[in-house]
């Protein structure tokens, strides 16, 4: 069931979630169970949630998924089998054929495999989405910074080895596409067969809310993180009262 027009001032928001019946790591893994329900439920429940998100499309290859989306309000659309199998067509076809096949001026990209991005953070993203674009960003992408040791084949890539070794606090930012938000114009996302541009304004999130399932171990880590308190994520490990 489609919402009311909104009036915000870049037009209004469709929530993509795409889902598809084959999962090479984990068996039917965008239904698997989670929070009572399961993932791809969870996630229409969640966007639901969302006041800017003006409709809810699934789109997916599994008449299953499709039928269970409908049944939850969501939109549907039937991808081909051919823009599901990871091999046939491109990842950025792929891209570009759900949002052809959409309506709406913005597409959020809602994986229902990021199950702990909640709807106040959908909220905060959207509005950060409007001041980016502007502020003349393409468009919004969730990261999570990292400040980690890293190598290559040939060595270290962000640190030296000896006298000149930093502590991981000092280290360069790094970033991780999270995959749990991402927002561009539709027609943009044609264009450029991708979800986001070039000049991405960069939406930190924490570590809970970057959680993405790809096992059968993220799974079990999105659940357990599920029951904490979000502010469990900022405790400092060896802090008095954490014992």
């Amino acid at each position: 069931m489609e919402k009311k027009e909104t009036n915000v001032r870049w037009g209004g928001v469709t929530a993509v979630i795409p889902v598809r019946a084959g999962s090479r790591r984990l068996k039917n893994k965008n239904v698997a169970p989670f929070a009572g329900t399961n993932l791809l439920l969870n996630k229409i429940e969640q966007l639901k949630k969302v006041s800017e998100v003006e409709r809810i499309v699934v789109t997916s290859d599994s008449d299953m998924m499709l039928a269970m989306a409908e049944q939850a309000g969501a939109l549907i659309h039937k991808r081909a089998p051919e823009f599901c199998d990871e091999s046939t067509k491109t990842f950025g076809e792929v891209v570009r054929h759900v949002a052809e096949n959409v309506q709406g001026e913005h597409i959020l990209w809602a994986t229902c495999t990021s199950p702990l991005v909640f709807p106040s953070t959908y909220e905060q993203a959207i509005a950060k989405y409007w001041e980016a674009l502007e502020a003349g960003y393409d468009s919004l992408v969730s990261f999570e910074r990292i400040k980690r040791y890293l190598w290559n084949e040939e060595g270290p890539l962000n640190y030296e080895l000896g006298l000149k070794h930093v502590p991981s606090q000092q280290l360069p930012d790094l970033y991780i596409v999270t995959d749990g938000i991402l927002l561009a114009p539709r027609e943009k996302m044609i264009e450029w067969s991708y979800f986001h541009g070039r000049n991405p304004y960069k939406f930190i999130v924490d570590k809970r809310t970057a959680m993405d399932i790809d096992d059968g171990l993220d799974l079990a880590t999105a659940r357990a993180w599920l029951d904490m308190d979000e502010s469990v994520s900022h405790i400092e490990p060896f802090s008095k009262g954490t014992m």
